[in-house]
C-alpha cells in the first residue's frame, strides 16, 4: 500500500516530465509513420490534406466548447491574413516536409526540426522582434547556439561518412537503397530545411496574428482547415486520379489518424499544459530526445544506417540547441530581475515622495 502511495505521489510530482517524454515518443512515431506512408507510394499533398482534415475534426470540438464565450470578431481582412499564413506556413511547410522525407530518412526529418529555434531566433532578430546583447553571456550563448545548430544541420545534410556499424549496409531494404543516393539525399535534405524555414516563418507570423485574434484554439483550427483545403485543391490540380484518395485498412490510414488526431490533437494540449506548468524552455529541452528515439527505431524497423558524419551533425544540432536554450533561460531570468528591481525602485520612490509630503 505504501509503495502504491509513493508511486502515485511520484507520478503526480513528475507529471510534466512524463508528459514531455510521451510527447517525444509521439514525435518520433510521427516521423516513422510518415516515412512508411511516403515509402508506400502515397502522394504527399493527399497525405497533408487528409492529415489536416483529421486534425480539424479533432480540434473543432475543443475550439467550440472551450472558447465559445471568448469574443473574437472576424473581419474579411483578418480571414485573408489567416488564409495567407496557413498557405505560407502550414500548407507549404508540411508538403515540403513529406516530400523531403521521401528522399531522406525519419531520423533526418526529426533532426531537422531541431534547427527551428535557431531559425526563429535569426528571423526575429532580423525583423527586430527580438534583441541580442553580445556584451552579456546569454546573448553570446544564443548567437553561438544558433550558429552551431545550423552548422550541425549542414553537416548532417552533406557529410554522411562511413557507417557506424560495419556490415549493416547489407541489411538495408530496397526502399532505403532507392533513396540513399547522394543526389536524392541532398534534394530531400534541402526540401526538409526549406520546410523548417517555412515552419519558422509561420511561428513568427503567429505573434501579430494572435494579437488580432486572441482565441488561440479557434485560430489554430482555422489555419489547419485552410491548409486542408489548399492541399486538397493543389493535389487535384496536379493529378486528377481519384484512386490516389482511396484509403484502406493499411499503414496510410494508421499514419493519417496518428498524425492528425494524436500528434495535432492530444500532443497539442499536452504541450500547452507543460508550458503552463514549467515554461517554454523546459518543453524545448526535451526535443533532442525525439532524435535519439527516431534513430533507434529507424534502425530497428527500417534498417536505416547511421553514419559518423550524421552522428556528428546530430551532436552539433543538440549542442547548439542547448546552448541557445541556456542563453534564452538566462536572458529571461535577467529580464525578470530587472523588472523586479525597477518595480522596487518605483515603490521606494513613491514612499520617499509620501514621506516628503508629510
Amino acid at each position: 500500500m505504501k509503495a502504491l502511495l509513493w508511486l502515485t505521489e511520484a507520478m503526480e510530482k513528475h507529471k510534466p516530465y512524463i508528459a514531455m517524454i510521451f510527447i517525444q515518443f509521439v514525435y518520433a512515431g510521427m516521423s516513422l509513420f510518415s516515412k512508411a506512408s511516403m515509402s508506400s507510394g502515397m502522394k504527399h499533398s493527399v497525405f497533408v490534406a487528409y492529415r489536416q482534415g483529421f486534425a480539424t475534426l479533432a480540434l473543432a470540438p475543443f475550439a467550440f466548447f472551450l472558447e465559445s464565450n471568448r469574443k473574437a470578431p472576424l473581419s474579411c481582412n483578418l480571414v485573408c491574413k489567416i488564409f495567407f499564413t496557413s498557405l505560407c506556413g502550414l500548407s507549404l511547410s508540411m508538403n515540403l516536409f513529406y516530400l523531403g522525407i521521401k528522399y531522406t530518412s525519419a531520423t533526418f526529418a526529426t533532426a531537422s526540426t531541431n534547427t527551428i529555434p535557431a531559425m526563429v531566433f535569426i528571423m526575429a532578430v532580423l525583423l527586430r522582434m527580438e534583441s541580442v546583447c553580445i556584451r552579456q553571456w546569454h546573448g553570446i550563448a544564443k548567437v553561438f547556439g544558433s550558429a552551431v545548430g545550423l552548422s550541425g544541420a549542414m553537416v548532417f545534410t552533406f557529410i554522411k561518412g562511413p557507417p557506424i556499424y560495419s556490415g549493416i549496409e547489407k541489411e538495408v531494404s530496397e526502399s532505403t537503397k532507392n533513396t540513399s543516393s547522394k543526389e536524392d539525399w541532398i534534394k530531400g535534405a534541402l526540401l526538409m530545411l526549406a520546410s523548417t524555414f517555412t515552419w519558422s516563418l509561420w511561428l513568427i507570423m503567429q505573434r501579430p496574428l494572435m494579437k488580432q485574434y486572441p482565441a488561440k484554439i479557434r485560430l489554430t483550427t482555422m489555419q489547419i482547415f485552410f491548409s486542408c483545403i489548399i492541399s486538397a485543391l493543389w493535389s487535384v490540380a496536379m493529378d486528377r486520379d481519384i484512386s490516389l484518395w482511396k484509403l484502406g485498412w493499411d499503414v496510410n490510414l494508421i499514419s493519417l489518424l496518428y498524425c492528425g488526431v494524436i500528434v495535432t490533437g492530444i500532443t497539442f494540449w499536452l504541450q500547452v499544459w507543460a508550458v503552463e506548468k514549467k515554461g517554454p524552455v523546459f518543453t524545448s529541452v526535451f526535443s533532442p530526445l525525439a532524435l535519439v528515439l527516431t534513430a533507434i527505431l529507424s534502425a530497428i524497423f527500417f534498417k536505416e544506417t547511421l553514419h559518423w558524419g550524421s552522428a556528428c551533425g546530430a551532436m552539433l544540432l543538440v549542442g547548439g540547441l542547448y546552448s541557445f536554450l541556456w542563453g534564452k533561460s538566462k536572458e529571461e531570468k535577467s529580464q525578470k530581475n530587472e523588472e523586479k528591481s525597477e518595480a522596487k525602485e518605483e515603490v521606494l520612490a513613491e514612499m520617499d515622495s509620501i514621506n516628503i509630503r508629510k
